[in-house]
Formats: C-alpha cells, structure tokens, sequence
C-alpha cells in the first residue's frame, strides 16, 4: 500500500526511475539524482510540515507558559522551567518512547497492507502507556524533595514541586494523546493533527491569560490550564480516530492483550533510546543550579533550552516523518527507497541546521526579550549564543538518525550509543569544565556538545554501514509474528524484490 501523497508524480522520467515493485532503480546520473531528490523532498515534508507544525504547536503550549510564568518574576521563570524541562520531560520522553514502539510497528504494518492491526497495535501502545503512568507518578507528589536532592535551590523547587503536582492530569492525557498521534502519523493522517495542535495552541494562550492576569492565579494557575488543554487535545484526537479512521480503528478488541510482553520490550528499548537523548540536556539544567547566581545560571540557560527546542520540535517532526517513510518503505520491501529518502533527509536536516545556527548568532542580543524583563538575563542568554547555535546545528542531525532507527526497529543499538556518548563520556567532561575547571555553565554545555558530536558520529557511521536487505528482511519477519496469520501470504511479495541494492 503506497503512503497518500498530495503531489501525483508522473512522467516518463520518473517511471523510468521507479522498478516494477516501486523501489527505485540505481542511479546512473546526476540528472536521475536531482529527481530522486526532488520526489523525496516532496514526500517527506508533505508528511513531516503537518507533523513538525502539530508539535511546534505542542512545544508552544510548554513555551508561552514559560514566557507568561516568566513575566511574574525570575523565580517563577526558574520554577517553572524546571517543572517542565526536569519533571516534564523526564516523564514525556519515557512515554514517548514507550509509545514509539508503535511508529515502528503501525508504520510497518500500513506499508505492508496490514491496516486492521493499527488499531490493535494502537490500543495495546495504550495499555502499556496508562501503567506506565504509574511508575511515574512517585516522581511527581515527591517532585520538590527530589529537586532539593538534586541541588535546586529551595525558592525553585518548593514552586516547581507545586506546579509538577497540579500538572499530574496532563500527564495521564499522553495516555491517549502520543498512540493516537502514531496511529495517525503512520496512515499520513497528519493535516488533522495539524488543525487539532493549532486549535489547542490558541486555546491554551487565551486560558493562559485568564487564568494568571484575570483570576490572578499565578503559576498554578497555568498548571491548571496545562491539564486543560492537554486533555482537550487528547480526547480530539481519540474521537477523530473512531469516527473517522474506521480502516483502522475497528473497535475495541481483546487482541490488544495478546503478545503484550514483546510489545513492551519493543516499547522499552524505544524509551529507553529517547531517554537517554532528551534527558541528556535536561541534566545540563540540574547540574547548573549547584553553580553560583543559580536562579540567572538556571534562568539563562532554560531560556536557551526553550529557544532550542523549537529547533528541536521542527526536527522531531522530521524524525516522525522520515520514521513514517522508512517504516512504510521497509513494509513495502524497497531498500533502495528507504536509502535514498534517508540520505536526503539528512542532507536537507544539515542544511536547516546551518540556517538556525547562523539566525540565533545573528539575534542573540534580543534571545531574552520573549521571556524576561531582566538586563542580567538578556546579557547572559546572549553569551550563550554561540553555545546555543553549535547546538542547533548538531541537533540537526541526530534526530533524523532517530527517527530511521524507530522506522526500522533497531532502538536497542541507538540507545547503547547514547549511554556512551551521553551519560559515560559527554556529562563527565562537563563537570569537570564546568566545576573542575570553573568554566560555569560554559564548561557544562561545552562538555555536553562534545558528548553529543560523538553521538552523531557514531549514529552517522552505524547509518553508513546500514544493510537494507536485511532490514527489510526483519520489518517483514516482525510483522508475521505480530500481524496474524493472514500476513504470511503477504510476506513472499515482500520479501521478493530485494537484490541487487548497490
């Protein structure tokens, strides 16, 4: 089954590119090449725009909050940036990548003609995701003394603990929201996920502003508009997959049950990968608040952390986007397409690198100003810059890297790679700049950046080194074990056309 696409390629040209299986032919020239680079580029951001526009909305409910906590003063900022970059994410990437599991398994499953299972693959991923609540919510109701242990100023964490402990609904929300979301990323269902994040964004902006200016709640009262607006997204999204998706969603199923454990063996080695890459740099914020000045050290850098990560978000679009098209690809049995589209993507991803990197250098006087009234801020933020924009430019590609690894299934490799990089070599060496060589908050986040330069390149070279043969291969044998019976007759078509890749 072929991803819908809006654009309709045809043409003489671009048949004599394609094989009688849809997988391309090899490429004898630079013609055939630019083609080939044109149709990718199509594809991947008909898919990637709507998904990466959706979680910038997403990301923008985390940041306008941010911004009008901000406003109340540098504690507040502080606090808040803390329950969010700390609490929050530590939590949103463990459910994140318990449910990406199901990217690589919807996705495959869709590419392979499989679509019936979505919806059990879809109900199971929430199974799993609502337990996993649970190991969670410790974190939570014990969010300050945890903070206090890390070394959080008193002020911070008591504020930041109260905000995390309001904020525990939205949590349950990710439940429904992340295994729908991945239901419909897979299908290319993404201009409603688009609509729904936008329309959410602008809700959570107005109830931002009643809550903390005109019921002067403060900032619980954004933790109250926080579950809000997560949960309108939430049931949005749900209600849109049962009326609407009946191909995949055929009702509840008692399947959803069966196999459960190799699921969450799929789903732990996801989490366990994207962990380990987004709480890399929420560490950096733990280990700034033991430095001295902790509340302008804190408060600089979380601002830095928000600029990058609307970067960050437009890439996890494209992680989302190329982890859809590598899935489907290997579904299909195209090695040579799943090639191609991924060494695109990376090239086009650089270049977006590159682009923000040279943006934030040249604005870095005026980073602040969104966020903060404060002269000390603004000051600070700006001789961060040019930290902020190396990392951006390596942020770049490493989570397009990401995404083909949840497209094809190999998480468990990705996340050895980042426990060396990360947390063996990258952390260490910045506690030794950052403390050892009293070098600050420049030592921490230099170390870091060298921590995540390994990654890359150990993720570029193992990416390098790929065998898409197999890879197909494996998509092909992890579908007949958890797509039933009725895939067998499927699997010889897709295992056939696979030789002769270059």
């Amino acid at each position: 089954m072929e991803t819908p696409l809006l654009h309709d390629f045809s043409g003489d040209h671009y048949h004599q590119l394609i094989g009688p299986n849809g997988d391309y032919r090899p490429v004898k020239s630079l013609k055939e090449w630019w083609t080939i680079l044109w149709i990718e580029t199509v594809k991947l951001w008909e898919i990637g725009g709507p998904i990466a526009f959706n979680i910038l909305c997403q990301y923008g409910i985390y940041s306008i909050t941010v911004a009008f906590c901000g406003h109340l003063g540098a504690v507040e900022l502080s606090a808040v940036s803390v329950a969010q970059n700390v609490i929050g994410t530590f939590s949103f990437g463990f459910m994140l990548g318990m449910g990406s599991a199901l990217e690589t398994l919807c996705g495959q499953a869709f590419g392979a003609g499989q679509i019936h299972m979505l919806g059990v693959y879809t109900q199971r991923s929430m199974v799993i995701l609502f337990f996993s609540i649970f190991l969670l919510l410790p974190i939570y109701i014990f969010a300050t003394p945890v903070l206090k242990l890390l070394g959080q100023e008193h002020d911070i964490a008591v504020l930041a603990g109260n905000f995390a402990l309001l904020s525990i609904p939205e949590l349950f929300s990710l439940a429904v929201t992340i295994p729908t979301s991945k239901f419909l990323q897979a299908q290319s269902k993404v201009g409603v996920l688009a609509g729904i994040g936008f329309v959410a964004l602008l809700l959570h902006t107005l109830l931002l502003w009643l809550f903390i200016y005109v019921f002067n709640l403060g900032i619980n009262g954004a933790a109250l508009v926080f579950n809000i607006t997560g949960w309108a997204n939430a049931i949005a999204q749900f209600v849109y997959v049962v009326v609407w998706c009946k191909d995949g969603w055929t009702g509840w199923s008692l399947s959803a049950l069966n196999d459960i454990w190799a699921f969450v063996r799929l789903s732990v080695a996801s989490a366990v990968m994207l962990c380990l890459e987004i709480w890399y740099m929420m560490s950096i914020i733990i280990l700034t608040g033991h430095l001295n000045d902790a509340v302008i050290a804190v408060g600089s850098l979380s601002i830095c952390m928000n600029v990058d990560g609307w970067e960050a978000m437009l890439f996890i679009g494209i992680n989302a986007a190329i982890s859809v098209r590598v899935s489907n690809e290997l579904g299909l049995g195209r090695p040579r397409a799943t090639k191609y589209s991924v060494y695109i993507t990376v090239f086009q991803s650089l270049l977006i690198g590159i682009l923000c990197m040279i943006f934030v250098l040249a604005v870095r006087n005026h980073l602040a100003i969104l966020f903060t009234n404060s002269k000390d801020l603004i000051r600070a933020v700006a001789d961060l810059a040019w930290l902020l924009g190396i990392t951006m430019v390596l942020n770049s590609v490493q989570p397009v890297i990401s995404g083909v690894a949840i497209g094809g299934g190999w998480q468990g490799l990705v996340a050895y790679i980042n426990l060396g990089s990360y947390y063996v070599f990258g952390i260490p060496l910045g506690y030794i700049l950052g403390y050892v060589a009293n070098l600050g908050v420049v030592g921490l986040w230099g170390g870091m950046i060298a921590g995540l330069a390994l990654q890359t390149l150990l993720l570029s070279f193992v990416l390098y080194r790929m065998d898409w043969n197999k890879e197909v291969e494996q998509s092909a044998e992890r579908l007949r074990k958890w797509g039933g019976q009725d895939f067998e007759a499927e699997k010889t078509l897709i295992l056939e056309p696979k030789k002769g890749l270059p």
